[in-house]
Formats: C-alpha cells, structure tokens, sequence
C-alpha cells in the first residue's frame, strides 16, 4: 500500500527517466483507494498559502487540485486577462531612422497604467473612440544636446537626448482629467527606450491605447511570466558524510543541500530547502552517490510564480483568471442544462 499510496501522489525522477507521472485521480484506479472526487474532500485537501508578494512578483502554493486547473489559470492570465495598450499611432512627423511601422510596434508593447477594469471594448468601426473606451497619449521631442553632459563625455547617449516611454503624455478625453489622475494613467517604466535619437530628429505623434486581451495580441498580456512546477521532496537514503557530503552539496542548487558540523568532528549532509531545487539530476553523475538519494515531486502541490507587467498588481490578476475561470464553468454547466444533458 505504501509503494501505491506513493505512485499515486508523486512524481520520481530517476538515473535515465521521470516515472508515475499520470494523473490517478479517478475512481477504481488503484484497489482500496476511494478517488472518486468530491466536494467535501476537495475543501479539506485544498490551499493557497502566498510565499511572496511585491509590487510586480507572486509566489503562492496551490495544494490539492489537478495540473489542469493549475494551467488553465496560467493561460488565463496569459491570454485572457484585458489590459490597455496602444492600438493605434497617428504619426504627423517622424524624422528619425526608426521606420514608422517598427516605431508602432514598440509603442504598442509599452505597458501603460491603466485600470482596464474601469474602460470598456472599443467597438468595431469605431474610428474615434470616446472616454469610455480610449486613452489617448501625445509624443513630441525634438533631439536636443543634453545640457547635464559630462565635460569630458563623448558617446552619443551622454551628448544628446533620445526618447524614453517618459515622454508619453497623457492627454484626457472629455471628462477623463475629472475622473483619473496623472498618476493613474501613465506609462508603467518612464525608461524604456523608444528611438536613439540625433541633431535634426524629431518625432510628433498622437496614440490611441484601447483595451484587450492576450488572445488577440501578445501586446495586451498582463504578465511577464507565469509559470507553475512541482514541489520538490529529496530524501537521502543513509547518512552521508565528510567528502561525499560537499560533493552532495554541490550536486544541488544552493541552499537546497547544507553540510552539519557536529561535537564530534563528523560532516554530515542533511537536506535544508528541497523547494530550492531546480530538478537537477547532477547527483546521478556519481557512482557512490546516486544509490543515496531519492528525487521526487509532489503531484498535487503547485509552485505558482508570476510576474506582472505593471498594468495591475499581480494577486489582483491571479483573482480575475479565477473569477474568468469561473464563468468558463458557469456557462459550460449552462449549456449541459440547456442541452438537457445531466450533471454527475
């Protein structure tokens, strides 16, 4: 029972292969286990501790759930969480060498400040937009020398001014400056660059930012990164010591293996933050150490790792992939009703 209860619940990774990496969770796969699922055990198995939490980055666990509702707030978040972003650039004098297409296209993947939660869609055909729908911005620079050069500078990026998402101003439409502040609408970075400018350049333009998804265009992505792993378990085996144990340590990422100086002069290895490894084998390298270690996963205890860009914080966009997810389900049970079909 014991060598089931352990196909079942984790994930081995060996010399040559990974193993038990099936889901088990449906009933009459292993005899004696009940794995039918069910409301009540899942509310008693399930949790979501936050790790970490900072302006762009969120760590949190997700335990008890399959990998599929793991991924799927992962792609929600990629693809269909809305944001704003520049849609469109009317450009009325350009001079630079950056070719107005390629200067579009990085306009239209500056992250902007902006709720998206308070705009609506912007309806097809709609060549104007209103304050509902639309945030319109206004880029004019003209290269200049920089007067807080260094005497002795040299480079062009020291003697001259180039354009910076900084110099995207936000210009109100009808009754928006009485709605938002500055400061709630604005580029996410004032120092992404845009164009190298030099003497003689100069650019005028007028942005329409609108609201969006992922789906439609990487552009309007709220995340950076998110992305999910298992929780790693290392088990040694026997009591490793002296020589072998630094050689162990090494095996690992830092962190994850520490070498324990005990009264009687021994060095022995013991595991400090298995959540620190990074699925590395190294330790299969060596003939003496590999028979001393057990790798494994935690099937159902999910690592989850994401990093915004800026337009909302990142535990208030796991909240809408799940409140997303959730309405993905309401209107599937709709449509088994509406077919007449019956739920389990």
């Amino acid at each position: 029972m014991d060598i089931i209860s352990e196909k079942r619940t984790r994930v081995q990774l060996r010399e040559y292969d990974v193993i038990d990496t099936e889901t088990t969770d449906f009933p009459h796969t292993y005899p004696g286990y009940d794995d039918a699922w069910s409301q009540d055990k899942f509310e008693k198995k399930f949790k979501v501790n936050i790790i970490k939490k900072e302006d762009l980055n969120l760590e949190y666990d997700m335990i008890g759930v399959d990998a599929a509702i793991t991924n799927a707030i992962r792609r929600i978040l990629l693809a269909e969480i809305p944001t704003m972003a520049v849609e469109k650039v009317f450009i009325y004098n350009n001079t630079s060498i950056v070719q107005d297409e390629v200067l579009a296209h990085r306009l239209g993947l500056i992250p902007i400040k902006a709720d998206p939660r308070l705009f609506e869609y912007r309806q097809e055909g709609d060549a104007e937009g209103t304050a509902e729908d639309t945030l319109e911005f206004q880029l004019q620079i003209k290269c200049t020398k920089n007067p807080h050069a260094p005497k002795d500078a040299t480079t062009p990026e020291d003697l001259f001014k180039n354009m910076y998402s900084g110099h995207m101003k936000w210009i109100p439409i009808e009754n928006q400056g009485e709605l938002y502040k500055d400061s709630d609408i604005k580029t996410v970075y004032d120092d992404i660059l845009i164009a190298k400018l030099r003497p003689g350049h100069e650019l005028d333009m007028k942005m329409h930012c609108v609201k969006g998804i992922g789906k439609d265009h990487a552009k309007f992505s709220p995340v950076a990164t998110a992305s999910y792993r298992l929780l790693p378990e290392i088990t040694l085996l026997r009591e490793i010591e002296g020589e072998q144990a630094d050689r162990l340590a090494k095996c690992f990422s830092n962190g994850v293996i520490e070498v324990v100086n005990y009264p009687d002069g021994r060095r022995v290895a013991k595991v400090k933050n298995a959540r620190k490894d990074t699925c590395s084998r190294n330790v299969f390298q060596h003939d003496d150490l590999k028979d001393s270690v057990k790798l494994t996963r935690v099937k159902d205890h999910f690592i989850c790792s994401v990093e915004s860009t800026g337009a909302l914080p990142p535990d208030t966009l796991v909240c809408e992939a799940i409140k997303v997810l959730m309405g993905k389900c309401r209107l599937f049970l709709n449509e088994l009703d509406s077919a007449g079909v019956g739920r389990l």
